[in-house]
């Protein structure tokens, strides 16, 4: 005589897999630090325009300024100076012509 299958005393129920409390428990963790390293990919990419954005400033307004400053400094000392260097931005993200 063959072994039969022995029957299961429940059907299997496929809704007790996803109302597991262990399941909501890691979705929602998974959630939360999905969020989190979004915030600190934005905050990273910001941060980053923002220092270019600062460099570009200095580079184009303030030096300028500060070579004329220096060259009046050392003109009441009585330094001979060197030509001030041309201030050139290049803008490596901006559009290529």
């Amino acid at each position: 005589m063959p072994l039969l299958p022995r029957p299961s005393p429940q059907p299997p129920n496929i809704m007790r897999e996803p109302i597991d409390p262990y399941w909501w428990t890691f979705a929602l963790t998974s959630f939360v630090q999905f969020f989190l390293f979004l915030r600190w990919l934005y905050r990273r990419i910001r941060n980053d325009e923002m220092t270019r954005v600062f460099v570009e400033d200095m580079a184009t307004n303030h030096l300028p300024h500060v070579y004329a400053l220096l060259e009046k400094l050392c003109d009441e000392k009585g330094i001979e100076t060197t030509p001030s260097p041309p201030i050139r931005w290049i803008d490596l993200n901006g559009p290529r012509h």
